[in-house]
């Protein structure tokens, strides 16, 4: 169960991400994110309550509420860190780079006891080399292209890059060892959720973005990518629970190949040689772990 828990948080994810694109173009990554995180907030709380489903809270622990707190935290962190790198740094450089905080979980997974099985391992790692491949695109860039850097220094994009794996990958250890035990999935993405977006409302004004509500036709847009990134969290932070840390988040990670696809069969973008060596290894390491 927590593979296909894992699969499909992958799936929601990857569908969430590709109308973000279209989003994030007309009323950008800000407004973005700070009304998808309302919407997500507005209708599990609303989920709860036709539940009766507050009771989910009652003997949670200070420190139960420190960790999960703190995930919303590191989950608002990475989140303006991976879009800052999309839109200042070349998609190419950048996005491979993020997409590896997987490497970090199985880290810490490892370091915190788990043990994981030959198999298991060998598809971790052919999944997370197709992670890679399927976000990279070896095409020349463009000259162009808004990247400049120099000897000697990192280029643009790569640092918040950098940030964002290192935030998810600590993230989904946490969710999955300190959170997760306390929690369940739904009591776990409102906290987050309500976290992630008082920050952002917060930081609107000091960081001078517009907290202004997108038009009606975005409106839907973000709707949509708010209700479906909220269930993707809900599976994910299940996958957490049910299954080891390691493989369960590596899973969740294929959002990237979804995403990736989505663009090649609706916008017509064009996969690489390397891409879909990428996704083959990515069922294949699919395969593996499943054993």
């Amino acid at each position: 169960m927590g593979i296909l828990l894992g699969l499909a948080a992958a799936l929601a994810w990857g569908v969430a991400d590709f109308m973000a694109r279209f989003s994030t173009r007309r009323i950008g990554t800000y407004r973005t994110l700070l009304y998808m995180q309302l919407v997500g907030f507005l209708a599990l709380s609303a989920f709860l309550t036709a539940t009766h489903g507050w009771g989910r809270f009652a003997g949670t622990s200070r420190q139960g509420w420190v960790w999960v707190i703190l995930a919303g935290l590191l989950n608002t962190g990475s989140t303006i860190a991976l879009y800052r790198s999309f839109e200042i740094g070349v998609l190419a450089i950048v996005a491979p780079i993020a997409a590896s905080y997987p490497v970090l979980t199985v880290i810490l997974s490892l370091a915190s006891g788990e043990v994981l099985r030959a198999a298991r391992a060998l598809g971790i790692g052919a999944a997370l080399v197709g992670v890679v491949l399927a976000a990279t695109s070896f095409a020349p860039v463009a000259a162009d292209a808004p990247a400049p850097h120099h000897k000697g220094h990192l280029t643009r994009g790569v640092p918040w890059g950098i940030g964002a794996a290192i935030g998810y990958g600590v993230l989904f250890w946490l969710l999955g060892f300190r959170v997760m035990p306390v929690f369940d999935g739904f009591a776990s993405v409102w906290v987050i959720r309500v976290t992630t977006f008082s920050t952002l409302a917060l930081l609107a004004a000091p960081v001078q973005q517009s907290a202004r509500p997108p038009d009606k036709v975005t409106r839907w847009l973000v709707g949509g990518i708010g209700i479906i990134d909220t269930a993707a969290f809900i599976a994910n932070n299940f996958a957490l629970k049910t299954e080891q840390v390691a493989a369960a988040s590596v899973l969740a990670s294929l959002y990237g190949a979804v995403t990736v696809l989505l663009a090649a069969l609706f916008l017509r973008e064009k996969l690489e040689w390397s891409q879909w060596i990428g996704i083959v290894l990515i069922f294949a390491g699919i395969a593996l772990i499943s054993r």
